[in-house]
């Protein structure tokens, strides 16, 4: 059975939305998108670079799967260890929408969908899909994907959250956690501060 850990950046109200820059995802009109960027710093680059090298696989909703595919792939062999990494890392994609047969918005006319090297695409019912490829799949890590997040959750399929916090509330904007969701009981494994006063807390399941 495969572990399924999520990294998120998120505020202190639980804003998910837009954390790199400010066209990232403008959903209901989002304005503050580019967020986290101030706080970045060698810290949290170390935990990220920790993350990339171990051996496993990316989970992604159909949305963060789009923009990262928008981003990556022109960056191969470009020196910098993520792309290399993110490029060749299996990519498994959770979508209703997507087909293998039409095309990403990022893609040539002439290039089917999930163009992006080594990706794999779960479709059909969203739990059953995610059941299964916890039953029978290699460890997987998501980043951003936040409806995916909730699904994982609610269902209890989530073993690990790596939480990147933000000394920031922003009032607006999607939240990781929901109103009215469901009971997650988690205990915290580890509190690392950064030196711009984010704190990357590690909770796992109780």
């Amino acid at each position: 059975m495969g572990k399924i850990s999520a990294f998120e950046s998120i505020t202190l109200d639980g804003v998910m939305q837009g954390p790199a820059h400010p066209e990232e995802d403008t959903r209901d009109g989002f304005r503050l998108g580019g967020w986290a960027a101030p706080y970045a710093d060698h810290v949290l680059g170390a935990k990220a670079a920790e993350g990339m090298s171990h051996e496993g696989a990316l989970l992604f909703g159909r949305r963060t799967y789009e923009h990262f595919f928008s981003v990556w792939p022109a960056r191969a062999g470009d020196g910098n260890p993520f792309s290399d990494k993110l490029n060749r890392t299996p990519k498994y994609v959770l979508s209703q929408t997507l087909t293998e047969q039409t095309e990403l918005p990022a893609a040539r006319a002439s290039t089917p969908r999930l163009p992006w090297e080594n990706s794999i695409l779960l479709s059909g019912d969203p739990e059953k899909a995610l059941r299964e490829f916890k039953e029978t799949g290699p460890d997987a890590t998501v980043l951003g994907s936040g409806e995916l997040v909730r699904g994982l959750l609610a269902w209890g399929l989530l073993d690990e959250m790596v939480l990147i916090i933000h000394p920031l509330v922003l009032g607006a904007g999607f939240r990781i956690f929901p109103d009215a969701g469901p009971l997650s009981e988690l205990t915290l494994v580890e509190a690392l501060p950064t030196t711009t006063g984010a704190i990357i807390a590690t909770y796992r399941a109780a």
